[in-house]
């Protein structure tokens, strides 16, 4: 699937192109705010978010126009929602795993996941990846006991502005590979969701980077998951 003897003849302009890409992409701080909280009235409900650069709000100025303040203001109209983020920029899942290894034990009702990106620029195997997220899975509900995981869906890579070509359709199809990866990591444990970015990506909507989301491709984020988790938690609580 994957064209292994052409990814191998072009490696050296990939390699160029990739790392181009990510001192590019990385220029962008991560949105200031606060990266806790409580909001809201009704049922009491907590909320983690995991997560890489996307989790962390880069694209914006300030994480009400983030995911996690657009995705913690829907929630507020419904429940007393108790909302903790844990993003960084450049995040890997096996960095990810790692710094979870001096996390605090924490019982948390909904965890959402946001980590894959920087996995497929990595060009980490399908495989590898399948692995390193099953112990993430395992990892996240030692230390917190969910209801539910909602593991958002890999973006279009393929789409990305920012993206020359050959990276771009490299980087495209290790994204669709990532994808079936996901699709099967939710398609048997009952406490995993995948949410799917099913939008067209207008690179207009796009941050100034061409490579991060821009606060409308956020609100779009926190309108999906707010909807599956109103609509699951009668079922889950």
């Amino acid at each position: 699937m994957f064209d292994w003897p052409a990814r191998l003849l072009l490696s050296p302009l990939l390699i160029a192109q990739a790392i181009r890409v990510r001192r590019t992409a990385q220029l962008l701080p991560e949105a200031t705010g606060p990266r806790s909280g409580t909001i809201g009235s009704g049922p009491a409900l907590s909320l983690r978010i995991v997560g890489d650069s996307s989790g962390a709000g880069v694209g914006v100025v300030h994480q009400s126009d983030a995911l996690a303040g657009q995705l913690a203001a829907l929630l507020g109209h419904n429940f007393t929602l108790q909302w903790d983020l844990d993003a960084a920029t450049g995040a890997t899942t096996r960095s990810t795993l790692t710094h979870l290894e001096q996390a605090t034990p924490q019982p948390t009702d909904i965890l959402i996941t946001a980590l894959g990106v920087n996995d497929v620029t990595r060009l980490i195997p399908p495989a590898t990846w399948q692995r390193q997220q099953s112990a993430l899975f395992d990892r996240l509900r030692a230390l917190y006991q969910p209801r539910m995981i909602y593991m958002s869906g890999i973006p279009p890579i393929g789409d990305f502005p920012l993206l020359p070509n050959p990276l771009r359709w490299t980087l495209g199809r290790q994204a669709r590979a990532y994808d079936t990866v996901q699709r099967n990591l939710a398609a048997n444990p009952a406490d995993i969701t995948l949410v799917r970015f099913d939008q067209p990506l207008d690179p207009a909507l796009m941050a100034r980077d061409g490579f991060h989301p821009s606060a409308a491709v956020y609100a779009l984020w926190a309108k999906e998951m707010a909807s599956r988790i109103r609509s699951d938690w009668p079922i889950l609580k």
